[in-house]
Formats: structure tokens, C-alpha cells, sequence
């Protein structure tokens, strides 16, 4: 939409000047008398109203053209050398559950949340926080396959995250190493300085059809650094596989039993990868001077008309 201001504020005094200057120096004028003024007296007096609305108009608006009225658009560009960043989510059925509870939906009144409905809201803070990245999403369950691929569209990347739900991508598995190599395929053609994958599940690797080997070898060629979030009770997740994969390609494990330790958890990954790259702003402006300029030469026009049909009658 744009901001809306004056270019020139200081300009609008010039009102006070007018009215000091029309109040205190008032013009020295002939006088001429004539008979039964007094015909014509309620007029006059409509008349002068309206010549003095008509003068105050097109000064008024003269001076706010010459204050020139601006529309400023801030435009931003070049994220080319951010961050890309790419999200694998685990979406399988144990998704469903809450933090150490045996529900798999929560009860009507009840405050339990799933954790995929916690990691969805969690995650989205992540990527509004990651103003200039390029950020993608894997969504992994008995497949596993790329919701988004990297983007600066983080309003896309919102609305399609309140889209997805536990199970969206099949109930019964947990393809981890395939999800790992379907991000690999989200950083073939892109020239970010740092290429991230943040790794959550609940769960341990089964039904892939990626070989592990092949995955990390992806991973490795690729240059990806691993954050893992092992996110539930103890014992639900691999804790010592998602340690491995994360020390392998130069990342770190975290494990989250709660929504406040995963909102950390993501917290902490944004500290140690905090973007210093500024995106290049430019500023635009559309001047609207000559709107008030028109009107003012309108006011005037018809004050000289109405100036001129009084000292003609």
C-alpha cells in the first residue's frame, strides 16, 4: 500500500502567514458611495463568503501542492546471498499425539495439542523470523515428498503450512532417509552461502526406499548442514541416529519433550545460524502535486469569476 506524507511539511505554514498578512494588512481600496446600499447587503454578504472560501481554497491548496503530497514504497531485493533453508517435517500418524499423552486427538475442552499442530505454529515463527532466506518444506509420513520448494514467499510458505496435518503423508511409517534426500534435490540449482536442513520427527526410520548410504552421501555432496529434533517422550525417536546425522554433516541434535522446548529448540538454530545478510532496499515515490494544484486553479478560476461578477453588478 505504501506510506502517505509530505515531502515538503514545513510549506503548510505558509497558511499562518496568509491569514496574519490578510488580517493586519488589509489592501488599500477606493470608496465609492452609492444610495440604498442596503438593497443589496444580504448578497453581498452571501457573496463574501463564498469569495473568501473560494481565496482560502486555492490557497490552501496551493500550498499543499507546493508541500508536495508523496506516496513511498519500500521495495526490497536481492536475497540471493541468504540463507536456504529447508524444513522436513514428519506428518506420520504418531504426529497426531500430544506431549506425553496417549491421545491421538485431543479431547473437546481439553488444552492438549498434537505435536504436529505445535511444531505447524512453531515453525511458522521460524519462518517469518528468516526474512531474507529461502526456505523450503519436505513433509515425510509412508513417503516422503516436497511440499514447497525453496521460496522467499513467506506467505505462501503460511498458508500451506496451515494446510498440511498428521497424516497427510501416510500414517504408518517414518521415511527419514527418504526425506533427506528429497531435500537434497531443493539445493541442486541454488547459490545461497549456507544450505540448512532442519530434521523433525517423532520417530524412528522405517518403510524407506532411499538407502541410508546413498542419503548422506546427497547430503554430504550437496554441502547441507543437519539441524536434527528428536520431538517427544524418551524413546519414541532414535536418538542416536538423529545425533550421528547431525555431527556427520557439521549440525546439532536437539530433543524437545514439550512445545516451550521445541519453541527453544527452533530459537536456538535461528541464533546459531543468524543471517548477516541485509537485502538491498530501494525507495520509491509517486508525487501527487498536481492533484491540489488542479483544485487550486479551480478555486482560483472561480474566485475571479465570482470577483468579477460582483464589482459588475
Amino acid at each position: 500500500m505504501g506510506e502517505w506524507g509530505l515531502e515538503h511539511p514545513w510549506v503548510l505554514a505558509g497558511v499562518l502567514l496568509f491569514w496574519i498578512c490578510g488580517r493586519y494588512c488589509p489592501p488599500r481600496l477606493e470608496a465609492l458611495l452609492f444610495p440604498h446600499l442596503d438593497y443589496f447587503g444580504a448578497g453581498v454578504s452571501r457573496s463574501g463568503n463564498l469569495l473568501r472560501m473560494m481565496k482560502w481554497a486555492a490557497i490552501i491548496l496551493a500550498l499543499i501542492a507546493l508541500a508536495s503530497p508523496v506516496r513511498t514504497n519500500r521495495i526490497e531485493i536481492d536475497h540471493q546471498k541468504g540463507y536456504a533453508i529447508a524444513l522436513l517435517l514428519d506428518a506420520s500418524g504418531s504426529m497426531r499425539l500430544g506431549f506425553g499423552s496417549g491421545l491421538y486427538r485431543p479431547r473437546v475442552g481439553s488444552v492438549v495439542e498434537s505435536k504436529f499442530k505445535v511444531t505447524q505454529e512453531i515453525a511458522n515463527d521460524f519462518i517469518q523470523r528468516r526474512k531474507h532466506d529461502a526456505i523450503a518444506l519436505v513433509v515425510f509420513g509412508n513417503y516422503a515428498y516436497i511440499a514447497s520448494p525453496l521460496t522467499y514467499d513467506k506467505r505462501l510458505l503460511s498458508t500451506l503450512m496451515r494446510r498440511l496435518y498428521a497424516g497427510i503423508a501416510g500414517s504408518n511409517y517414518t521415511v527419514i532417509y527418504d526425506a533427506l534426500f528429497q531435500s537434497t534435490k531443493l539445493f541442486e540449482h541454488s547459490s545461497a552461502k549456507s544450505k540448512i536442513a532442519i530434521l523433525l520427527t517423532d520417530g524412528q526410520s522405517r518403510g524407506d526406499h532411499i538407502p541410508y548410504d546413498i542419503a548422506m552421501r546427497a547430503v554430504k555432496d550437496q554441502g547441507i548442514k543437519l539441524y536434527t529434533i528428536g520431538i517427544g517422550r524418551k524413546g519414541d525417536f532414535d536418538a542416536d541416529f538423529l545425533q550421528k546425522i547431525a555431527r556427520q554433516s557439521g549440525g546439532k541434535m536437539f530433543q524437545a519433550d514439550s512445545k516451550a522446548k521445541l519453541a527453544e529448540v527452533y530459537r536456538t538454530i535461528d541464533r546459531l545460524e543468524k543471517s548477516d545478510i541485509s537485502a538491498t532496499h530501494y525507495i520509491q515515490k509517486r508525487y501527487y502535486y498536481e492533484y491540489p494544484l488542479f483544485f487550486a486553479f479551480l478555486a482560483l478560476l472561480f474566485y475571479a469569476f465570482l470577483l468579477n461578477k460582483r464589482g459588475s453588478v
